[in-house]
């Protein structure tokens, strides 16, 4: 176990920890301001990688395309809202995992029809795709970089959205005091369609970012999906703070405990036995994080708190 190897894999913990975050991020306000069950949520990020890197082939240059494809997901957020998760905000909330999961299964056919089942090409833009050396040993992916950079980017420009600005203040003011901020005269449906679109282009920018580096296929948004509950689950609902930490420390731990576990395995229980239980327990480490924070802090890490 080098420190080369050490340094690499916290790294591509703190990248997934970002990428969690741009994904729940958008997840935890809609649940916070409206007490919204979006399992939809997932096939936004799986649009968003689909729709970037239609718009990088089809303009041939990256950063437009990024730009285009994000601007549709935030259109397409503003249609979905309008057409299908306006008319399930009031209802309970199995109904609106029902009506969600109805849509994930929608869209996702639609986009198999389109795309077909295989994964497409997203290649990493050509300027960004070699490697830099950070010290002797360790040459690290500058796409991965990039991604770091941008989520601890958005992560700023979303602490001041939320506390440093008027929508930020209703936002936070709906999350905990929904019928108080409808009778001061704001008109909470027209803030859940703001915050559900921008929430939708974060998951998007989430899938262009995850693009480059996994498979865009029609289901890439399932497993992606379920950590991002876990994220919110943890870091309380509705906190953007609690999401970040949340998000990096779930990223660390599953990362680090995916490279590391089955090696430490093999020195406790043997190889046979390791090969056998080391995977199995390494996916299991988030929620047993997750189960062990709830039983001290049932709301989570920043529950109950502000944005």
């Amino acid at each position: 176990m080098t420190t080369a190897l050490i340094v690499s894999q916290v790294l591509n913990g703190l990248q997934l920890g970002v990428i969690l975050f741009l994904v729940a991020a958008g997840l935890t306000l809609v649940f916070g301001v409206m007490d919204f069950i979006n399992l939809a949520h997932g096939v936004q990020y799986m649009l968003g990688a689909y729709l970037v890197a239609v718009s990088v082939a089809f303009t041939g240059h990256f950063g437009l395309g990024l730009v285009l494809g994000l601007l549709a997901a935030l259109a397409l957020g503003f249609v979905m809202e309008i057409l299908v998760f306006r008319h399930l905000t009031r209802r309970d909330h199995l109904e609106q995992v029902l009506g969600t999961f109805g849509v994930i299964l929608i869209v996702t056919e639609a986009v198999r029809m389109i795309f077909g089942s295989a994964p497409i090409a997203f290649p990493v833009p050509a300027t960004l795709a070699g490697s830099v050396t950070l010290f002797p040993g360790l040459n690290y992916p500058v796409w991965r970089l990039v991604i770091l950079g941008v989520g601890i980017a958005v992560a700023g420009l979303l602490w001041f959205l939320v506390n440093r600005t008027r929508i930020g203040m209703l936002v936070r003011a709906g999350s905990t005091h929904r019928e108080t901020v409808s009778a001061l005269g704001v008109d909470i449906d027209r803030l859940f369609l703001f915050v559900f679109a921008f929430g939708a282009m974060l998951a998007g920018l989430a899938g262009a970012m995850a693009g480059p580096l996994v498979s865009v296929e029609p289901t890439m948004g399932d497993r992606i999906l379920i950590i991002a509950f876990v994220v919110i689950v943890v870091g309380g609902a509705g906190s953007i703070k609690g999401a970040f930490v949340a998000a990096l420390l779930i990223g660390m731990v599953d990362t680090l405990g995916r490279a590391f576990v089955p090696d430490l395995l093999k020195s406790l229980v043997g190889r046979s036995a390791a090969a056998t239980a080391g995977p199995a327990l390494s996916s299991m480490l988030i929620y047993l994080l997750m189960a062990a924070i709830l039983s001290v802090r049932p709301s989570g890490l920043f529950g109950g708190r502000t944005a």
